[in-house]
């Protein structure tokens, strides 16, 4: 089973699960409010990649009602949850890194813990496609595992059932310098420190580029 497959798996097996714990947005608030604050035209459109339960597309829609919001994930199991979260969000099933294929251009795209099932070189491909397919002055949220990206690994779900996912990390020099050679600026920073179910500790790491 490739690292792609695997997650779909895991994201379909625990999605009810992972709405559970990750509906609340509260701990990434000051970043997605500067990230719609920041949102360019009165009805914005915005793509969540890998949307999942559509907790972040929910959370924004809250901030601004008049978001056009386009939710994609590849769990079927996410899309129905992602719907009954947003009925008025459009959700489709489409892998991240073919967001192309859409034929849009969007105000705002959202890039919400996709990257830790992505390497390096398909985070740089997934940034790219982000920036040509951004409106002028369009922003990018970015939010992943800050880490050293040699200590990337298989982690098994939080039940500890199930087949492990190879979990990237990424480092915020390497994302910057992508994003720059893009022509998105870091307008945001931030890092969010907790423990793990294995009280080990995890930085979050969440950027807002402007195109």
């Amino acid at each position: 089973m490739d690292k792609t497959q695997a997650a779909i798996e895991v994201f379909n097996r625990y999605a009810e699960v992972y709405q559970e714990r990750y509906m609340d947005q509260g701990m990434y608030a000051d970043a997605l409010t500067f990230f719609v604050r920041h949102l360019p035209g009165p009805n914005p459109q915005v793509l969540d990649v890998a949307c999942g339960p559509g907790n972040i597309t929910r959370y924004i829609c809250d901030l601004h009602p008049d978001i056009q919001a386009t939710g994609i994930d590849l769990a079927d199991k996410m899309l129905e949850l992602a719907r009954l979260n947003n009925p008025q969000a459009r959700f489709e099933p489409l892998d991240a890194r073919d967001i192309d294929q859409l034929g849009l251009t969007f105000h705002g795209i959202i890039l919400g813990f996709i990257l830790p099932y992505l390497s390096r070189e398909e985070t740089a491909l997934l940034i790219q496609k982000c920036a040509e397919n951004l409106c002028p002055d369009g922003v990018l949220y970015l939010s992943t595992m800050e880490d050293s990206y040699e200590k990337s690994e298989y982690i098994l779900p939080s039940s500890g059932v199930g087949p492990a996912v190879f979990t990237y990390y990424h480092e915020a020099a390497a994302l910057q310098e992508i994003l720059s050679g893009q022509g998105l600026q870091v307008v945001f920073e931030d890092r969010k420190q907790y423990q793990n179910g294995k009280g080990e500790p995890v930085t979050d790491l969440i950027l807002v580029a402007k195109k």
